[in-house]
């Protein structure tokens, strides 16, 4: 049986949030109890941690499934997720999913696990649809690259355990630079699977994302 590890200790600075971001209210429920609800039907998952900003708990109306468990983030995402991971307890594949999600379906998270049947680590993406240019501190472009081979990296992430493990064993400033686990098992030679998703699983960083995210959920319902 799978564990899921919900990374939800962000402050929130850039919505403007008042507290910790994963309580910001959408379409009337905290942001990470989406999230909640989403791997709550997921079959295979045993187990929930979230890694929460330390000295906070879930609020009451999280939703948070029987067995549910809370651990102190740490001072990055990586080293939040290795304390998730800690507090675990035994089982995997593992899941790793952003609370700043809310919109992932529990079908992409069933999607995510089936992946790692040939692979160390599965990640959801979505095709990159943009023109894509790279350029130096000067702003001058020095290529474009070829969107056909870009993905846009989103969360969930699937684990073997042992492979996330090894990918969080690394220094801690490797963690700190890392902006994603799977990067952090290309790192140890693992190898990382793309899962096709959509742009609709975006991420909630600013007051717009958190209108659009409540759109889309109502056109859900």
């Amino acid at each position: 049986m799978a564990v899921a590890l919900i990374v939800a200790a962000g402050r929130g600075e850039r919505l403007g949030a008042s507290g910790p971001k994963a309580f910001v209210a959408l379409a009337g429920r905290p942001l990470v109890a989406w999230s909640l609800t989403a791997l709550a039907a997921v079959a295979a998952v045993e187990r929930i941690v979230v890694a929460m900003p330390p000295g906070h708990a879930l609020p009451d109306d999280a939703g948070a499934p029987a067995g549910t468990v809370l651990v102190a983030g740490g001072a990055t995402r990586s080293h939040s997720v290795r304390a998730a991971l800690a507090a675990a307890g035994p089982g995997g594949p593992v899941l790793v999913h952003d609370a700043a999600r809310p919109l992932a379906t529990p079908e992409l998270f069933e999607r995510a696990l089936a992946a790692l049947e040939d692979a160390d680590a599965a990640v959801a993406a979505a095709p990159v649809t943009d023109t894509i240019k790279e350029a130096g501190p000067d702003l001058a472009v020095r290529r474009t690259l070829d969107r056909a081979a870009l993905w846009a990296i989103q969360t969930p992430q699937a684990f073997r355990r042992a492979a996330l493990v090894d990918a969080l064993a690394q220094p801690d400033d490797v963690l700190a630079a890392a902006t994603d686990d799977a990067w952090l098992v290309e790192r140890t030679g693992g190898t990382v699977r793309v899962v096709k998703s959509s742009p609709e699983n975006l991420k909630v960083t600013t007051r717009l994302d958190l209108r659009v995210a409540e759109l889309l959920l109502r056109d859900r319902c």
